[in-house]
């Protein structure tokens, strides 16, 4: 029987400076040869088969933007992991600042796109890079209703998507899109999904109807990115990601205790280790780039065994055991924009007292990144799934906590630090602010970054999670530190791609941007003899809700933002736009 496409094609990395290779992930429903061929490369041929005399070079059509030495493409052998058939394939022989249509065929036979498809055809396009399009946002449950109302709204993926099908060459296309955590919910699974479920295992027994190991998970992933609008984006428009906690679990890593409290159940170890796999697999791959590919022995040893799966379980055992064996954050370059993805979920120290966001070599690789070849990029953008900065209310919230759980108020085994732990874990106090001292040396790294002769335009923070949108800037001058960078720094967040958020939620975000909130805050930061900050902020746009995007136009050392929202009419509306560089 013919090999099958069963996921895919995503386009995932685009070389952002020499412009001339990508990657491209599929799932396969059995082992085969993947293949992607441009469209020069499938005239190329069919003339070769018409003229048995010519040479694979001659006779080949332009396609979209093809003009090289000859046709562009790639192909590679599937690997296996648990009965799963997976191939990342290279693509190379790209022109730069072109747009060239693509095929995927496996073992010769083309799979994608399907003969009946009512989308344009898949693009790679290289980007120009006198200006990056960047669009981002997180957090999107891919459940839909079959027929009716959505009851959390229009998927803003699925809008962009219905939005370039229209038109593939918009100006509104992005070049990339950063996908910043809860790319699926492994505990929020959707009624089908239960029902699945409830056909494989008994519902009563845990995680119950959560996901349990690889095979659910995978069912997740078929679920968000096997919706045809979703697909046919994803096959087009260059993607990176990041996990975030639902990958895996509400509030993941949150505390010492909370981790303690986990391993202590006989389920956990199953649904870490097959979260961890299954990311690497459908997300971490593609991140990369075919240099850091090509450098990777665990990916070198998978695909060289017929199958993979213990070799990654061994690993994902690793990583779950010591944050600091391997590291989930990497690095992009878009002509003179770089980006820094940070792992803000898997890299912690956990330890009370020793708490940190990033583990020490995460940290050193942040800011080697950050600093290497000052004057080699005019923005920089820090892409970290938890904001940086917060409602300030939320933010001395958690700071507060943070010295209570410590034993600030009595000692560590004191009544204050049992309720502080208990409340740490109810409300989700587990951004950059309840890790005091990495939101300090974030902030210094940002002023950093931003200072000096080579600094940059703008630093920008890229986040989500928290179901709402809105920029805040910091105010340098007012707080503990002396800090003047030359570089505009943002905390940009936009949150959810599609899901809801209570009203209750909704107002207690408003009111944490209030000035009864801030002393309320303050009041907070007192109780829990936590110093003055190092700066204070402002929110200058937001907060917005809904179903929504953010796009960042970079052209030179100018930087413009935009914030859409789907509203049902199959488009994207803008609900926000302001230049970040002052022009």
């Amino acid at each position: 029987m013919a090999a099958g496409l069963r996921l895919g094609p995503l386009l995932r990395y685009v070389d952002g400076v020499t412009g001339d290779s990508a990657t491209i992930w599929v799932e396969t429903d059995r082992p085969c040869t993947a293949e992607v061929r441009t469209t020069s490369a499938a005239a190329s041929d069919a003339t070769s088969a018409a003229a048995p005399g010519a040479t694979s070079g001659e006779g080949h059509g332009s396609g979209l933007g093809s003009g090289g030495s000859g046709p562009a493409g790639g192909s590679t052998r599937t690997f296996q992991i648990a009965g799963h058939h997976y191939a990342l394939i290279p693509v190379t022989g790209l022109t730069p600042g072109t747009t060239t249509e693509y095929e995927v065929r496996l073992d010769g036979r083309t799979v994608w796109p399907p003969a009946d498809s009512r989308f344009p055809p898949s693009t790679i396009r290289t980007p120009d890079p006198s200006e990056v399009k960047v669009a981002f946002g997180s957090c999107r449950w891919a459940a839909k209703p079959a027929k009716g109302r959505d009851p959390v709204g229009p998927d803003a993926l699925d809008t962009l998507a219905t939005q370039l099908a229209a038109d593939p060459t918009a100006a509104e296309r992005p070049d990339l899109l950063v996908l910043l955590g809860d790319q699926v919910y492994a505990d929020e699974t959707s009624a089908d999904t239960r029902r699945w479920l409830a056909a494989r295992r008994d519902p009563r027994d845990p995680p119950g109807s959560e996901v349990g190991e690889y095979e659910e998970y995978t069912r997740l992933y078929d679920e968000s990115w096997g919706d045809p609008e979703v697909r046919w984006l994803l096959s087009t428009v260059p993607s990176c990601m990041i996990f975030d906690d639902h990958d895996v679990i509400d509030d993941w890593n949150t505390s010492a205790a909370w981790l303690a409290r986990m391993r202590a159940t006989h389920w956990w170890s199953e649904r870490v280790l097959s979260g961890l796999m299954s990311y690497w697999v459908y997300q971490h791959l593609g991140n990369l780039s075919p240099a850091e590919l090509a450098a990777d022995p665990l990916y070198a040893e998978i695909r060289s065994v017929p199958d993979g799966t213990d070799r990654l379980r061994r690993f994902a055992a690793e990583a779950d055991a010591d944050p600091a064996c391997v590291r989930w954050s990497y690095r992009r370059d878009l002509g003179r924009t770089r980006l820094l993805m940070i792992d803000t979920r898997a890299a912690r120290l956990l330890t009370e007292g020793a708490r940190a966001m990033l583990d020490p070599d995460e940290a050193a690789w942040l800011r080697e990144q950050a600093l290497a070849d000052r004057g080699s990029y005019d923005h920089l953008l820090v892409g970290t799934s938890l904001p940086w900065l917060m409602p300030p209310l939320i933010h001395d919230a958690e700071v507060w906590n943070a010295a209570l759980c410590r034993g600030g108020r009595g000692g560590p085994e004191s009544r204050w630090a049992r309720f502080a732990e208990d409340l740490r874990q109810r409300a989700d106090l587990e951004h950059w602010a309840a890790f005091p001292s990495s939101f300090e040396a974030l902030t210094r790294l940002l002023a950093e970054a931003g200072s000096g002769p080579d600094a940059p335009a703008t630093v920008c923070v890229l986040s989500g999670d928290v179901h709402h949108a809105y920029v805040a800037e910091p105010d340098w001058a007012d707080g503990a530190g002396a800090m003047h960078p030359e570089a505009r720094v943002v905390q940009l967040t936009c949150s959810p791609l599609h899901n809801a958020i209570p009203r209750s939620v909704r107002l207690g975000f408003r009111f944490g941007w209030s000035r009864a909130g801030r002393a309320l805050g303050r009041a907070l930061a007192r109780h829990g003899r936590a110093g003055r900050p190092l700066i204070s902020w402002r929110r200058t746009g937001g907060p917005w809700f809904g179903n929504q995007l953010m796009t960042l136009t970079l052209r030179s050392r100018s930087a413009r933002l935009s914030l859409a929202q789907a509203r049902g009419n199959g488009r994207l509306t803008t609900v926000d736009e302001r230049s970040l560089d002052g022009s």
